[in-house]
């Protein structure tokens, strides 16, 4: 459905029997999880002004509830969503990944997007090789990148653009400050939370991908203090955090278990990946769910810990989030969204079942 738009009871019933439906015999699927229910821009720009939007997203809210799907995930970023450079970048055992790279990115801002004040936020020698990047692109190259970072890419929540585009939008942020940001999300949850403690629905924001300032917007889900400000600004019980260890983990001070024990409460829902560094501090790659720089065994004893406080009914949905193109699915033939590929999705889920297992037999 168009962003904005309300999801009607009937379309939510159709999607859950699509999803639940199954052969005599076989296990069968819950839908649990609603990921996501876009929040338009209006709101992000406007906060509590944006009332029609709003009204429109808790319709959909109810509809999700009516259905007995009680967990709903989204974000709050603003024009783009989560971003990368490459979606299909090389590891050493033939297996393809995402990358986010810092000096592409870079190329693309200032030599692409041309983005005005973005030379003020790069070093002379980031610059430099930006510029050496960008003046050894063929037309193709060009093209690949803008696809990727302003195409949209599978699972984001907000739409396609064009270069113009693209520009038009951010200049429509060009006065929302951080603390601007922060606000308009506060009122937004401060209409919709009230709806969501009464139908038991969970809220869970995503934090922002990668969690840092990207195009001189600003970012307000990226540390420990950004989710702590939110739950101080706005403390129902339905304000919660989808825990993404692969988004917050490319950021090295955000402590991944500690938070996990840190706001265990809050949490209702899990995206569990890792990703990995690079020499630069800013670029980082999608890494094996268990070989990044998310220590992921202690996050996982963290959720478990949580979980042993909780009823059956109320335990944290998890998801091997991403995996790496393998095997089969490197076959040009087969189609696949980028992070979303069957074979390794499967190995990250067998690899944090195993972990699970261990921490539980002990």
């Amino acid at each position: 459905m168009p962003i904005g738009e309300a999801w009607t009871r009937k379309a939510v019933e159709e999607r859950k029997n699509f999803i639940e439906r199954g052969q005599p015999g076989r296990s069968q699927l819950t839908w649990s999880v609603v990921e996501s229910i876009p929040i338009p821009d209006d709101v992000k720009r406007l906060g509590g002004k944006a009332t029609k939007s709003i009204e429109a997203w808790i319709a959909s809210l109810e509809a999700v509830a009516a259905s007995g799907i009680n967990i709903i995930c989204y974000n709050f970023m603003p024009v783009v969503d989560w971003c990368r450079t490459d979606l299909e970048w090389e590891l050493p055992n033939g297996a393809r990944a995402m990358r986010f790279d810092q000096d592409r990115f870079a190329a693309f801002e200032l030599h692409i997007l041309k983005r005005p004040a973005a030379a003020q936020e790069y070093s002379p020698e980031q610059q430099a090789r930006a510029k050496t990047l960008f003046d050894q692109m063929s037309q193709a190259d060009i093209d690949y990148l803008v696809m990727v970072i302003a195409s949209a890419l599978p699972g984001s929540t907000t739409e396609p653009m064009t270069i113009p585009q693209f520009r038009d939008r951010l200049e429509t942020y060009r006065d929302i400050t951080p603390n601007i940001l922060r606000q308009h999300l506060a009122e937004f949850l401060e209409r919709v939370t009230p709806v969501a403690e009464q139908l038991g629905v969970s809220l869970t924001l995503h934090p922002d991908d990668p969690p840092r300032p990207l195009f001189g917007l600003p970012r307000i889900a990226s540390t420990a203090d950004d989710y702590q400000a939110l739950f101080d600004a706005v403390p129902s019980k339905a304000n919660g955090i989808c825990l993404c260890t692969g988004s917050l983990g490319v950021r090295p001070e955000n402590n991944l278990p500690e938070m996990a024990e840190r706001f265990g409460p809050r949490i209702a829902f899990a995206h569990l990946r890792a990703t990995k560094r690079e020499a630069d501090g800013l670029s980082f790659y999608e890494s094996d769910h268990l070989d990044g720089d998310v220590d992921m065994v202690a996050v996982l004893k963290a959720l478990l810990k949580e979980n042993a406080r909780r009823s059956p009914d109320k335990q944290i949905v998890f998801r091997p989030d991403h995996g790496h193109r393998m095997l089969d699915d490197l076959a040009a033939t087969k189609r696949t969204n980028p992070g979303y590929t069957a074979i390794g999705r499967l190995r990250g889920l067998a690899e944090l079942r195993g972990a699970i297992r261990a921490i539980e037999h002990r």
